[in-house]
């Protein structure tokens, strides 16, 4: 019997990467119109709405309330990333409002989410056209919330918006900016710190860390097999909600956020064939330990060893001996990605 199991993964193992596409077919086709996303972006909006209540009743603490707005936002987190790959809903126009909204009550704009991260799905660890590996590489990792604003010029930079997008990002920000000024004028900005910047923030770090960070690192490898990974685990999977299943999402983005542990498991055998990382990755061995180590507490990467735009930051030190260590930091800690994605 044993050796019948080991017979038949054997040949599950080997079969050509077409087969596998048919495995894994059930996976990519667009989910139901009822769908946990669908709970997803209406909790977010029933808890927002009842942190808000409980805010003028005063009957709940304020960390109850500050838990349930990140709760909320943490949330809408995925709704925004399973819409912007027209995942979160079949009909297309359903799938388009569940985007804006998750993106208002985020304090995005739907647009430069969209056209930003999949920009980053077209070039994966590519120090010069992924904008997320500048959010990941370019200072600490619990600074990187604020570098999520780098999306916004990313967008305008490259002119990613088509067609009504740019007037879309033009809504949203005046939506945005008016809330504020109402904040300011009619005296609520405590609410709007408390209650949604201050959540946000929180769940700018968590989406940094869980979202952008871990799923890539160490960032060399533009491979499509080994560009991200996979840490495979129940609790992590129902806390962020399938993100420590992001090498899936890589190989097949239109699969929901809610079917990436079921597709791993179905194609497992092929991402061992194809050495793809399975592990978090962070104390594997000794140089794993000390780059995480460096990320939290610095985490500037330079991506060139010679003619670094580091480099002239030396001169700012007081003595050659100082000037020496930070060439030597740079160099040690530079990061230079594969050009192939082969």
């Amino acid at each position: 019997m044993t050796q019948t199991i080991a017979k038949t993964n054997s040949l599950k193992t080997f079969k050509s990467v077409t087969d596998w596409q048919k495995d894994i077919q059930n996976y990519l086709d667009p989910p139901n119109a009822w769908n946990p996303t669908v709970g997803l972006f209406i909790t977010g909006y029933l808890l927002a709405t009842l942190s808000i209540w409980q805010w003028y009743q005063g009957n709940w603490p304020l960390p109850v309330l500050v838990g349930l707005s990140f709760l909320a936002l943490h949330m809408e987190g995925t709704v925004i990333h399973d819409a912007c790959h027209n995942a979160a809903h079949p009909n297309r126009w359903i799938n388009q409002a569940m985007g804006h909204g998750a993106a208002i009550l985020l304090g995005f704009s739907f647009p430069v989410f969209t056209r930003v991260h999949l920009q980053h799905h077209s070039h994966v660890n590519d120090p010069n056209n992924d904008p997320d590996h500048i959010v990941s590489t370019f200072g600490p990792v619990w600074l990187i919330a604020p570098r999520f604003f780098y999306h916004e010029f990313f967008f305008f930079q490259r002119k990613l918006w088509r067609r009504y997008e740019l007037m879309q990002w033009g809504l949203e920000r005046s939506l945005f900016v008016s809330v504020v000024l109402a904040g300011i004028h009619f005296n609520f900005m405590n609410v709007i710190y408390n209650l949604w910047f201050g959540p946000a923030l929180m769940v700018g770090v968590t989406l940094g860390i869980f979202f952008d960070y871990l799923p890539h690192r160490p960032f060399l490898s533009r491979n499509r097999w080994k560009n991200a990974r996979v840490y495979p685990g129940r609790t992590m999977n129902l806390l962020i909600m399938g993100q420590n299943y992001h090498l899936v999402h890589h190989l097949w983005p239109s699969i929901p956020w809610f079917e990436y542990k079921p597709a791993y498991e179905a194609t497992k055998p092929l991402l061992d064939l194809k050495g793809s990382p399975q592990r978090m990755g962070i104390f594997e061995t000794k140089k794993d330990s000390l780059n995480f180590l460096y990320d939290i507490f610095l985490g500037v990467r330079s991506h060139k060893k010679r003619r670094s735009r580091m480099r002239p930051v030396a001169r700012l030190f007081p003595t050659f001996s100082w000037q020496r260590k930070w060439i030597y930091l740079i160099h040690k800690t530079a990061l230079i990605p594969s050009k192939s994605k082969e």
